[in-house]
């Protein structure tokens, strides 16, 4: 049974591995221990981790500009998934984002990825 908790910096380098093997788009700045570091500093409790077994087998980045929020970096590992840990993520950052007064939120996805997308759909975001 999975274990979930806000994400802190000291997740990085799982959370950093697991979006590799998952195929999220990375790029060197923004994506960088010192950026996500900022990024969690500037968006306290709205990204959360899965641990199974002391190890991170789902992330999400979310955060908000004070406007609207944004998922970014999410995944769950390949051989955890269909457990509802996905799904479990997501109501927990969307309900962070609630608490923090938002309603609107958009996400980061790939167009190219079908079951990423599907995941998408049948949590009720639209293209």
């Amino acid at each position: 049974m999975p274990i979930y908790r806000i994400m802190n910096i000291d997740d990085y380098e799982a959370a950093y591995a697991l979006w590799i093997k998952c195929g999220n788009g990375l790029n060197d700045k923004d994506d960088s221990r010192e950026g996500i570091d900022k990024y969690l500093k500037r968006n306290p409790g709205t990204s959360f981790v899965a641990i199974i077994d002391e190890k991170v087998v789902g992330v999400i980045l979310c955060g908000h500009d004070g406007r609207r929020g944004i998922i970014q970096h999410a995944c769950v590992s390949p051989d955890c998934r269909r457990m509802g840990i996905g799904t479990e993520l997501v109501n927990l950052a969307l309900t962070a984002l609630k608490e923090e007064g938002i309603n609107k939120v958009l996400l980061v996805a790939f167009k190219k990825n079908e079951k990423g997308n599907a995941f998408w759909e049948s949590q009720g975001f639209t293209l």
